[in-house]
């Protein structure tokens, strides 16, 4: 019966078909003939032309019954998982941490050099010169596009997305990203086709007219490596993030240009100018003997385990849906299947196969998972899981912000502290603060009030940047979105009746016994010594003439494939750089430079910033060479350590981190594009919390004591070179070394008097050094716009250089040698008494939640 039934029912099946197709026949005879590629033209032009409709469709990928079905079981999917995300909770990974750029981007540059298959890159912008080793000079094979490169010509295929930016709003120049990454590997030559890059979203209105989105980017920073490892944090492959723990701002070297560590626009201070131009990544305006740079702090993580999959899923529904939104009539775009996601499952990754496919279905990984060292065993102890905020607009899905559900229900729970370091935070307690929706301060407001009722001790540290990174002085009209932004943060902290503070309030606890905010800082030394002027001065060149013609050298050539010219005719821009660099060079003994100082003493060093440090020694112990010392004045600076990453810690026990800011951009999901990762470390360490013996996650623990650490400058300065650290090893090479010792100890317990004391006490020595020697804003002293003109005159002192000319260089110096660490308190009554961004053409019901 079962046979006769199967063949009545292929019977019936074959006899629709020739009903509905009677020409079957004729038309696989015709199916390699011009008269099928015309019918396909036809077919591609009706669907390119079709999307005009979608204009009055805004649910125009969701309508359908496929879609519907697709949609029905990725909603199914998400029920049954915490925080309702796309992915599951997986037992048993490996979860490394980096701190900062150096860390970091060493231990990516190992993982790189060792991929055999695929390379999965999601960013929101991808500079291919930058360098994951320093000092560049000495190190132009780790430049990013080299080691890419290299292994393109070893066979790896490359998958990169980046954010397409609105090209008047926001310099990244992804145009150039991708075509300088493509031209790695010219037709003919080795690695051909190796590498593919997609920008997204588009913004041509006749291919997407209904379809394009001005406001909200795609902000992942992720890495997947053959499907056996990942990196994900808050760290693009991009200018302006590489750094230390010291944080220099410095970066002149009268010992010789060579010795430079950030190239090019890679030194770049957002405060006085942003990139300008990224396509020139040479070109640098902002002059490394006047300035200093704008320091950065981050945090990412790599991992080896299940999560790994769920990362590289997330990539491959970008990757198919980008083709399906732009490329689906594009050859040089395939599509991407992936074990696990096959058959009638393929819908959950975006795979879509029309009649007539443009591009080939590539099925990833290229060997099976089983080959994987994750497949068969737990590599690690970490508990993890995936969380995404998704939406339509950036993959095709209905919106998912299980990024916003995790932080919510985490922080609820929070018995002993939350520990927020954010680039951004705005949020609500409710529904009564719109434009702002995402209610993580709610979540807040409800772990204060209940620790506050029950008379235990809890506190909520929160560090932000003191000023959102964009150029302009704050009083200035162009600087209207910067204090946009800062009002919605004091909006959501404490100004108003619906903010986190007097929510707090209106329920009997006070908010200042358990909500902290902080800023980083940091100062250095421009090491623009006399013997350097001189240089300047016999040579006809100033430093920032050497310094381009130094990024010119060693950034340029192999990006932009090969070249009409002859190797010895060169440009003649870059051949007067290089004859300027020679000059400058050439009077070096002439001006006075030797091993010792002018005075005989040893030479200054190039930056000062690691005085700041554990064992770093004294400002007033430096030298200086000049014969008048109160020339050294002109050289301090100053500038915020902006803070980057985006990462919780709660308890000691669990951490959030990816890159997620505190906003509704990053949490409501449908706004930005964003992928993070929950962690909690089933492998626990003896510590303490307020006192007690308490097991702590060693995950947790160990991440929370190093931001610590290095926030009170209880961690020493680091070398550049990263090859001999363990917190600079991808982590299939070694598990983070926590440093431990007497600081370690010291910072074990987070609700340590001890501890809380040395964390206000250098909060506020440091808060008032940087306001007396340099007026350092915002500040608490600027409470109306008037206040501003008092506080900080507007005169020739430069950005960041000391505000008073007379004070005593003996003086400076002593008081530099306070500041301990980077914590600087947060002024909460900054332009408290003013309107910090009037509503208008910037700023109004429109445009608002581009701010928020």
């Amino acid at each position: 019966m079962a046979f006769a039934h199967a063949t009545s029912k292929t019977d019936t099946s074959s006899f629709a078909d020739k009903f509905k197709h009677p020409f079957s026949g004729l038309n696989k005879k015709l199916k390699d003939t011009d008269l099928h590629g015309a019918e396909a033209r036809i077919v591609h032009f009706k669907n390119k032309v079709g999307k005009f409709k979608n204009l009055i469709n805004p649910n125009h990928r969701h309508d359908e019954e496929h879609e519907k079905r697709t949609d029905a079981k990725r909603t199914y999917i998400a029920e049954s998982h915490r925080f309702e995300s796309f992915a599951p909770i997986r037992e048993g990974n490996n979860v490394k941490w980096y701190v900062d750029g150096r860390d970091y981007f060493w231990a990516v540059s190992v993982a790189l050099e060792k991929a055999k298959e695929t390379i999965y890159i999601a960013d929101w912008w991808l500079s291919p010169e930058l360098f994951l080793r320093r000092p560049p000079y000495f190190n132009q094979e780790w430049r990013l596009d080299q080691v890419l490169k290299r292994r393109a010509e070893a066979g790896v295929k490359i998958y990169v997305i980046v954010y397409k930016e609105v090209e008047a709003a926001i310099s990244c120049n992804s145009a150039h990203t991708k075509h300088a990454l493509e031209a790695l590997c010219p037709k003919g030559t080795k690695g051909y086709n190796n590498i593919r890059v997609m920008r997204h979203p588009d913004h041509n209105v006749f291919e997407n007219v209904s379809d394009m989105t001005f406001y909200w980017a795609h902000h992942e920073k992720f890495i997947v490596i053959d499907y056996a490892m990942a990196f994900i944090g808050g760290l693009d492959l991009c200018f302006g993030r590489w750094d230390t723990k010291q944080h220099p701002l410095s970066d002149v070297h009268p010992a010789g240009v060579q010795n430079e560590i950030f190239p090019g626009q890679d030194f770049n201070n957002n405060r006085i100018m942003d990139f300008k131009t990224v396509s020139d990544w040479k070109q640098n305006e902002l002059s490394k003997a006047d300035y200093g740079r704008m320091p950065w702090h981050d945090v990412a993580m790599g991992v080896i385990g299940d999560c790994v999959y769920d990362i590289a899923e997330h990539f491959v529904l970008r990757w198919n849906f980008v083709k399906r939104d732009k490329y689906k009539r594009d050859d040089r775009f395939d599509w991407l299947t992936m074990e696990g996601r096959e058959d009638e499952n393929e819908d959950l990754v975006g795979v879509q196969r029309p009649k007539f496919p443009v591009g080939d279905y590539i099925h990833h990984p290229l060997s099976p998972l089983e080959t994987k060292p994750w497949a068969h065993k737990h590599q690690g102890t970490v508990k993890a899981q995936v969380v995404r905020s998704s939406a339509d607009w950036s993959s095709g899905i209905l919106t998912e912000h299980s990024i916003q559900n995790a932080y919510c229900e985490i922080i609820r729970n929070a018995q002993h502290y939350v520990y927020i370091e954010n680039q951004f935070f705005i949020t609500a307690t409710g529904d009564h603060q719109s434009p702002v929706h995402n209610i993580i301060g709610a979540a807040i407001v409800d772990a204060c009030v209940k620790a506050g009722k029950e008379g235990r001790k809890f506190r909520v540290i929160i560090i932000i940047p003191a000023i959102p990174g964009f150029a302009g002085d704050l009083r200035e009209d162009a600087a209207m979105g910067t204090r946009a932004i800062m009002d919605y943060q004091y909006k959501s902290i404490l100004r108003g009746e619906h903010s986190i503070y007097e929510r707090i309030k209106a329920q009997g606890v006070d908010p200042k016994n358990h909500i902290f905010l902080f800023n980083l800082r940091s100062y250095d030394r421009l090491n623009k010594t006399p013997a350097l002027v001189r240089q300047e001065e016999k040579s006809g060149v100033k430093y920032q003439d050497v310094q381009r013609a130094e990024a010119e050298e060693i950034m340029s050539g192999g990006v932009h494939g090969p070249t009409s010219k002859s190797d010895d005719a060169g440009d003649e821009e870059k051949e007067a750089s290089v004859d300027q660099k020679r000059r400058f060079e050439s009077k070096r003994d002439e001006a006075g430079h030797g091993d010792q100082g002018d005075q005989g003493g040893e030479k200054p060093v190039d930056s000062i910033s690691h005085t700041a440090m554990l064992n770093g020694g004294k400002i007033s112990e430096q030298n200086w060479e000049d014969e008048d010392p109160e020339t050294e004045k002109e050289n301090f600076v100053q500038e915020e350590l902006y803070i980057h990453g985006k990462t919780c810690i709660v308890d000691d026990r669990i951490v959030i981190c990816g890159s997620s800011n505190i906003n509704d951009r990053s949490q409501v999901g449908l706004h930005d594009s964003e992928l993070s990762l929950v962690m909690e470390d089933t492998a626990v360490i003896d510590s303490y919390m307020d006192g007690k013996p308490y097991k702590a996650g060693r995950h947790a623990a160990t991440l929370r004591r190093s931001l610590w650490r290095e926030h009170l400058g209880l961690l020493p300065a680091q070398e550049l070179d990263a090859s001999k650290d363990p917190n600079a090893q991808p982590p299939d090479v070694c598990p983070n070394d926590p440093i431990e010792g007497e600081e370690y100890e010291f910072v074990a317990d987070p609700l340590s008097d001890k501890v809380w004391d040395m964390w206000c006490n250098n909060a506020t020595k440091n808060t008032d050094m940087f306001r007396h020697l340099f007026r350092a804003d915002p500040d608490d002293n600027i409470k109306t716009f008037n206040d501003y003109q008092t506080f900080l005159p507007k005169n020739d002192t430069k950005q960041g250089h000391l505000f008073d000319p007379f004070m005593p260089v003996k003086e400076v110096r002593e008081k530099l040698d306070q500041i301990k660490g980077h914590l600087v308190w947060m002024p909460l009554d900054f332009l408290c008494d003013a309107q910090m961004a009037e509503r208008g053409l910037q700023i109004n019901e429109y445009t608002e939640s581009v701010y928020t």
